[in-house]
């Protein structure tokens, strides 16, 4: 929009910011003379907000324009550096809807509302640059133009003034942009804010403008569990694509944001529980540290009045060099608890310290010098120490729950941990492992329910992806059963049960199961997930959607919940609610394999995504990448089959799908019901397959 100069005013001695505009801009008649009345019309605004238009006029026949000198940082720069803290964010907020406010009441419209219009000087006062400036780079549309082509000349050549991620649908259609436009603008930056990322996204400017008008945004709660209510409303009012759904005035927006204290976006006790260094010699005690820190989590989980964040959540910061309040403001929670675990022989030290994430002050530590069969003893005292110094009081539900201990043998949880680690990596070699470990922990303590809704768990996953043998599944049932008998209260127990009868297609009792462990832990993933599986098996496609978006909130970092979440939504006649799901679960994915590049559930889940997102190259690129990992496991082979039915490579996804099929794949429910296998419904070939799977199932077994 022109280059900017740091000049001397000479009659007032003063320093000032001097803009002069781009020759083939200027040269235009219209676009000048719309430039100087609306530069004009921004001089006369005075606000603290507003960055002062001191001069506008011209030179030697180039138009310039004289204005305060703002010095420090764009907001942009401010993002690009990391995440904002709360009071700092509603401060910023709150300055620039008051701004905006003073303008649209004098008849003033900004346009190109976006951060790096936005300055920030030392003392993290606000103040909006380019009042009008806007204005020069609009065109309007022409005669005879469509809405489409309209914005697709917008989004090559940004003919309508404006940044196109920021911009509202009206001005991307070359209509009047005024104060709801402006509000379309803010909520976009908004949003950015808070989450990191931009509403509406895509690879190009094309694709980016096509989301503006026609997809929605995705939840500010599916990014941000613990956000309000009133925040989500907010931001949904303001992104609305509709100009008349849209907040009326800045008034409106001022008033929802004085409402919206900052306990409702970071409430006051939500807690990090990022994962304790290990400072044992032997670096295999990492699945220790791992498992006790996740069963830190799970026990502060049981205090409703805190909202912990979830294992997924603070896993890609494990073993990462960052102050613990970095992380915290990054993730928007109000304490991290931080520490390290040392074992060894039968000796345990463990140190744990909450710090406020605001200020970086330590609210508790403690250090203990404890024998290891002492380790439930510990957890117990860290999530009763960090109530008290978060002033919770614990009911005496709580309290049983907090104190009840799963297993008395220090052995046994030791065996238990070393399964949960392997028990979610969805490979053969893996759950075999688990199962083992589960197992020996049985031996040594048979009354130990977690260990054997463990063993279902792997029985379970064995006969869905890698061999459907009869063995596995009444493994499932009958280890599953133990558990809830063991254990009536524990959620993971019913969950369990709730998967191995949903594979015995006994649907109705799976059905209660899972809604037993949801009352019982309405956060357990797993229940809501294997939940909506059961749905999904049974072509149930509407209730599945919904259970699959309550378990994609309930884990944010689960890229499978979100793809599941899109193919549902296609089934059910919603394209564009499923393209953004599959969007949303890419953008998980993609995250996930820059801290585990080699992960190949990542690569192969992620390849489907790209596929739906019409992206071949990228998609077969992942598809060929996880088959190099492991071009037997059947996971892998079902998985790419359906990448290949989506990118119309027939006769490769039949091979795949038959190869899986013969490697143990033996959910046949889910291969009926896969939305992805569309394209080969009547396929001879296919048929076959479906027709003969008992057969083929029974050569498993054998």
């Amino acid at each position: 929009m022109g280059a900017v100069y740091r000049a001397q005013d000479l009659a007032l001695g003063r320093e000032i910011a001097l803009k002069f505009l781009p020759a083939e801009m200027a040269a235009d008649p219209q676009a000048r003379k719309r430039l100087l009345k609306e530069a004009r019309a921004a001089s006369r605004l005075n606000h603290p907000s507003i960055a002062t238009i001191y001069e506008v006029n011209e030179s030697e026949d180039q138009p310039f324009i004289a204005m305060e000198l703002v010095t420090g940082s764009t907001l942009k720069q401010i993002l690009q550096r990391g995440a904002l803290d709360t009071a700092q964010f509603l401060d910023i907020a709150r300055q620039i809807a008051e701004g905006l406010q003073e303008a649209h009441n004098a008849g003033v419209f900004h346009r190109d509302i976006k951060p790096a219009n936005i300055m920030l000087d030392a003392k993290s006062r606000v103040k909006i640059l380019d009042f009008g400036i806007a204005s020069l780079a609009r065109r309007d549309r022409g005669a005879g133009e469509t809405e489409e082509t309209f914005a697709t000349r917008t989004s090559t050549q940004n003919s309508t003034g404006g940044t196109v991620p920021y911009m509202s649908p009206e001005q991307l259609r070359g209509e009047p942009a005024e104060a709801r436009s402006d509000i379309f603008s803010f909520g976009v930056l908004l949003y950015e804010c808070l989450t990191g990322r931009l509403p509406f996204r895509g690879e190009t400017s094309i694709d980016v403008l096509h989301a503006i008008l026609r997809t929605p945004h995705t939840p500010l709660r599916t990014l941000l569990p613990h956000i309000s209510p009133e925040w989500e409303k907010l931001i949904d009012r303001c992104l609305a694509k509709s100009v008349d759904q849209r907040c009326a005035s800045m008034e409106e927006v001022l008033d929802a944001l004085r409402s919206v204290a900052a306990p409702s976006l970071r409430p006051e006790k939500t807690v990090a529980v990022l994962y304790f260094a290990n400072l044992s010699d032997n670096k295999e005690d990492e699945y220790f540290r791992d498992g006790m820190t996740e069963d830190i989590i799970t026990e502060l989980a049981k205090i409703k009045e805190l909202q912990l964040f979830p294992r997924s959540a603070v896993l890609p910061f494990r073993d990462k060099p960052l102050p613990a309040a970095q992380i915290g403001q990054q993730l928007a929670a109000a304490y991290v608890l931080e520490g390290s675990i040392r074992r060894s022989g039968s000796r345990l030290r463990i140190t744990a310290q909450l710090a406020e994430t605001r200020t970086g002050h330590s609210v508790w530590a403690q250090r203990y010098d404890r024998q290891l069969e002492d380790v439930f003893e510990i957890q117990d005292e860290i999530a009763q120490n960090i109530a008290m110094a978060l002033r919770v009081i614990l009911t005496e539900k709580e309290k049983r729950e907090i104190e009840k201990v799963p297993t008395r043998d220090v052995q046994a949880y030791d065996y238990y941990l070393r399964g949960r680690k392997d028990l979610f990596q969805f490979r053969r070699k893996g759950l075999e492992f688990a199962r083992q470990m589960f197992a020996r922990a049985i031996v040594i303590d048979p009354g130990y329910a977690l260990a054997f809704a463990g063993v279902a768990d792997c029985c379970s996953f064995l006969y869905m992806y890698f061999e459907a043998s009869e063995d596995n599944l009444k493994e499932a049932v009958a280890a599953s059963r133990r558990a809830v008998e063991l254990d009536p209260e524990s959620a993971e127990a019913h969950a369990s049960r709730g998967l191995a009868e949903s594979l015995s297609k006994n649907y109705e009792a799976a059905e209660k199961e899972f809604d037993r462990a949801l009352r019982l832990n309405a956060k357990l993933f797993e229940a809501c997930y294997f939940y909506a599986r059961s749905c999904f098996s049974q072509g149930k496609m509407r209730e599945a959607a919904d259970l699959f978006e309550k378990a994609s909130l309930l884990n944010p970092a689960d890229y499978q919940s979100r793809i599941s979440l899109g193919n549902c939504l296609q089934a059910t006649g919603r394209p564009d609610e499923a393209r953004e799901a599959f969007a949303d679960a890419l953008h998980v994915a993609e995250r996930h394999l820059e801290i585990y590049p080699e992960d190949v559930r990542a690569l192969y889940l992620g390849a489907g995504a790209l596929s739906q997102l019409s992206d071949r190259q990228r998609s077969l690129e992942w598809a060929t990448r996880a088959l190099a990992i492991d071009p037997e496991e059947s996971t892998i082979l079902y998985n790419v089959a359906c990448t290949y039915s989506l990118l119309g490579e027939k006769e490769k996804s039949l091979e795949c799908l038959e190869k899986a099929v013969r490697n143990g794949f033996g959910h046949k429910e889910w291969i009926e019901n896969d939305p992805d296998f569309t394209s080969l419904r009547d396929h001879p070939r296919f048929q076959v397959l479906l027709k003969s799977f008992s057969a083929d199932l029974s050569k498993t077994s054998g």
